[in-house]
């Protein structure tokens, strides 16, 4: 009777694992690139009462969890208009930096801004990565100003550099990054790279939509144009939504629900006879 009693008791605690997970879930339906999470059980040690002919005869003691698995499959894409917004449509990670303490995270969320310094940043001031120069050669902080912009002197004919300020900018979908100056020059001044891993499950989720844990996850040697090596394209001036089912998760609410019932009636109904075995010793 003490062994329904403990798996009863085990069950509750993991269902209420999974009311979590799935709270968290539809709390997160409308969050810009959110990747839901789902629980996976294990049956716990089970209890040997003995041999026979068969086999071993056991009884199993309660559920457990096994694993808090994060579901990276695609979000919808929808537009938005806004020329700094990118989503990732297939595999890759936006990777950002922390300006104050230089940490990196990746992130599936691609709403970005332009900081009064000139920087490409996300919604809590962390720095987008890539390349930086108009060669594609230097990694680090993308930022949108004149700088590489040449034009030829009108005196010597020799390039000199353009101080003409931004006018207007523009991404492609291989992450370039094209500024437009107030004197019509136009020119590459860097490229949005991405990340992927081998094991992005070892990924730890942060907040803000961010992912910390890069190293253990088997990330690519170095950050790749989007469009190659495997990784998916940007789709400028659109979001990558949540990748949460609803419907599917009302569905698993309701079943985790019941499962909780039925096992609060197995506590109940082992009381009721631990309580009947009590009386009969009046």
């Amino acid at each position: 009777m003490l062994i329904a009693l403990d798996s009863a008791v085990s069950a509750l605690n993991q269902f209420q694992q999974s009311l979590n997970i799935i709270g968290n879930n539809i709390a997160n339906v409308d969050t810009t690139g959110f990747k839901g999470a789902s629980i996976n059980f294990a049956d716990a040690f089970s209890q040997t009462m003995g041999y026979n002919a068969s086999g071993s005869m056991q009884i199993g003691t309660g559920v457990l969890t096994g694993s808090i698995v994060n579901q990276f499959t695609q979000g919808s894409i929808s537009s938005t208009g806004m020329q700094a917004d990118m989503a990732v449509n297939g595999n890759g990670f936006f990777v950002v930096s922390d300006p104050t303490t230089g940490a990196k995270y990746v992130t599936r969320d691609g709403q970005f801004g332009v900081d009064t310094n000139g920087y490409l940043v996300t919604s809590t001031g962390m720095r987008v990565q890539g390349y930086t120069d108009t060669g594609l050669t230097t990694m680090g902080d993308i930022k949108i100003d004149n700088t590489g912009a040449t034009m030829l002197d009108p005196i010597s004919g020799l390039p000199v550099a353009d101080t003409s300020a931004v006018q207007s900018y523009s991404f492609g979908s291989d992450g370039k990054l094209s500024v437009l100056l107030a004197d019509g020059t136009q020119f590459t001044r860097g490229q949005v790279l991405l990340q992927n891993f081998s094991n992005p499950q070892q990924l730890t989720k942060v907040g803000n939509n961010l992912f910390s844990g890069l190293t253990a996850a088997g990330p690519l040697a170095t950050l790749t144009a989007p469009g190659s090596s495997g990784l998916g394209s940007l789709v400028t001036g659109a979001l990558e939504m949540s990748n949460v089912d609803l419907a599917g998760q009302l569905t698993s609410l309701i079943t985790t629900q019941r499962a909780y019932e039925a096992n609060t009636k197995v506590i109940t109904t082992s009381d009721e006879i631990l309580q009947t075995l009590v009386n009969l010793k009046r």
